[in-house]
């Protein structure tokens, strides 16, 4: 499956392949539905405006016969001072889920961070889904969540580095903290 970096050309339909992915939660209050897109929508146009925007690290999934199937994309985040990468939003177009796209961009996205040298990759999401790309509790390596209620959910992917990794408070772009569902 190829992988690519979006291009300016791509804005509009990633956009339409986050909202068609979020779209079932657009029934819960401050997720989009009568008041506009769903929040997953709205961090991303805010993250692509935020100086913590890596252009480099915002890819795409091509669908088959044109179109994006998927995008994936991490910011620039720190651990206490440090910079670091928080991952978020990846999303599939409903058509082409459950085929291997999210994982695919999930390799594709965490393979371009370490090749950057970035020292860890940090997440919110399903401990069973992202244990397979390497994600481990946040806690093993010194790092705390943004929200403790996050718990086993906040979890980070570490590279192997001649350094170790820090440890302390993670903190995501200033967008997430900005757009919060409401």
């Amino acid at each position: 499956m190829l992988i690519r970096r979006e291009t300016p050309g791509d804005v509009d339909s990633v956009r339409a392949v986050v909202a068609a992915a979020f779209a079932p939660t657009q029934a819960v209050p401050g997720h989009g539905g009568a008041d506009g897109p769903p929040v997953e929508v709205r961090l991303l146009d805010e993250l692509r405006a935020d100086p913590g925007w890596l252009p480099e690290l915002s890819l795409v999934a091509p669908a088959p016969g044109g179109g994006i199937a998927g995008h994936v994309v991490c910011t620039r985040a720190h651990v206490d001072a440090v910079p670091v990468l928080g991952l978020g939003t990846l999303a599939v177009h409903p058509d082409h889920q459950r085929r291997g796209v999210g994982s695919a961009l999930v390799h594709a996205v965490l393979g371009a961070a370490e090749a950057l040298g970035e020292p860890l990759v940090a997440l919110l999401g399903d401990p069973a889904y992202y244990s397979r790309f390497g994600f481990e509790h946040s806690r093993t390596y010194g790092v705390t969540a943004p929200e403790p209620q996050w718990g086993k959910y906040f979890q980070v992917r570490v590279f192997g580095r001649p350094v170790p990794p820090p440890r302390g408070r993670f903190s995501y772009a200033a967008p997430f903290s900005r757009v919060d569902g409401g």
